[in-house]
């Protein structure tokens, strides 16, 4: 009776070790320990951990058990976002001569230049057009661990060059551009128009033409004489020819033949912008380098008005710049007194939205784990325009680590062989 007493205990306790090291085994391959996570859509902003498991968010929460983990970050004193999404930049590179930034060199391949700064989603900007977007997808798109988007610009043969191509008015297709978004809606997220230079709104009905048969929306970016009498009226064009939804990028631009948002004269936000964006038109950043100035950002943001994604207008033009790149952008807007979760939120979770691609942009169970662990240094630092105004600030955005589709793609200090204590 002893013997067989002794006999089931011993199983007894062999299920007991057996169920425990079960319960204590790796199931995530990557959790990142300790972290101020922000997270816009489920409204996160604490110290939390996140593990990932097969590329996907598996789960955010307090005190994740290191044991469950294969690989473990400390990431304390960092924040860890969404992977950050760029709606305006140029990647459709090429060695074309005189192709601008449509299979040309003002254009640049994404990977350089993105997961160094948190990005790991862009959408290049009206390179390609409905004619050459098939060459932008086999060169670019494929090619790219970054995930690489399009707005498909109205003109056929894309941005290969303002002064003859951009104001071809005979090649601006409504619906090849639409059937093609709708043929590769996957990669297409909408339209663009830029660069016209003619007192002729054509354009811009073209576009939203395009926008409206395909559902999706559209970015301008304005010539700056689209109208009879030389100068364009954003009044006009946020109430008459755009629709909710639609993106006015370059807002804070400073050009005397556009309407600005701010009064040069008075340094007022002009009365019909609070309304606009109230309707649904979307104020994009878009720095790049010729399209952002203090002038129209201090007063703007003064009176309380912020734009709703913050981009880069990423090119050859831009990133030796005033620019630079996403975070110093952000970095921008911190020194402007926007604050850290706003900033997050309106680069990620925000043109994840416009753009209609909810799936990205946020840190939801089951999502695919593209991920920013960012710091912040403090010192004394400045920022200028494209006028080289320069903006005295306190702290700096820096990129410790990306992960894109749950591998680590980008380690600034290593830290991903850190265990967390």
């Amino acid at each position: 009776m002893r013997k067989i007493s002794m006999f089931f205990l011993s199983v007894l306790c062999l299920l007991v070790s057996f169920t425990q090291a079960q319960v204590s085994a790796p199931i995530y391959s990557i959790i990142l320990k300790g972290g101020h996570v922000i997270d816009a859509k489920n409204n996160i902003n604490e110290i939390m951990d996140v593990a990932i498991q097969d590329g996907k968010i598996a789960k955010v929460g307090k005190d994740i058990n290191p044991a469950l983990g294969k690989q473990i970050v400390n990431v304390k004193g960092m924040y860890v976002t969404p992977g950050l999404i760029d709606i305006h930049t140029h990647v459709f590179y090429g060695t074309e001569p005189n192709h601008a930034y449509s299979n040309g060199s003002n254009s640049v391949m994404p990977d350089g230049y993105t997961f160094r700064a948190g990005v790991t989603t862009v959408v290049d900007c009206g390179g390609a057009g409905w004619k050459s977007f098939p060459l932008l997808k086999k060169n670019v798109i494929d090619r790219s661990q970054t995930r690489v988007l399009s707005f498909l610009n109205i003109v056929g043969e894309g941005m290969r060059g303002r002064d003859d191509f951009e104001q071809d008015i005979s090649d601006m297709d409504p619906k090849m551009a639409a059937k093609t978004a709708l043929e590769n809606k996957d990669y297409v997220v909408g339209f663009k128009h830029a660069h016209f230079a003619k007192p002729d709104w054509t354009p811009i009905r073209k576009v939203v033409e395009a926008g409206t048969l395909a559902n999706m929306p559209v970015i301008i970016d304005l010539g700056g004489s689209e109208v009879p009498g030389g100068k364009v009226l954003l009044d006009d064009l946020f109430f008459k020819l755009l629709r909710p939804g639609d993106i006015y990028t370059h807002t804070f631009t400073d050009i005397a033949r556009r309407d600005q948002i701010v009064d040069p004269v008075t340094k007022q936000l002009k009365p019909y912008i609070f309304p606009a964006q109230k309707r649904g038109i979307v104020f994009d950043v878009g720095f790049g380098a010729a399209a952002f100035d203090f002038s129209q950002a201090v007063p703007a943001i003064k009176a309380g008005f912020y734009p709703n994604t913050i981009s880069t207008d990423l090119h050859t033009g831009s990133m030796n710049s005033a620019m630079k790149n996403m975070l110093n952008v952000l970095s921008t807007f911190l020194a402007l007194g926007m604050d850290v979760p706003d900033l997050i939120a309106r680069s990620t979770w925000a043109p994840a939205q416009v753009i209609k691609r909810e799936e990205l942009g946020n840190l939801s169970v089951g999502s695919v784990a593209d991920i920013a662990v960012l710091g912040i240094r403090e010192g004394k630092f400045s920022f200028r325009d494209v006028a080289n105004k320069r903006q005295e600030g306190t702290k700096r955005f820096e990129c410790e680590m990306t992960v894109r589709g749950g591998k680590i793609v980008y380690d600034l200090n290593a830290i991903a062989g850190n265990v967390a204590n």
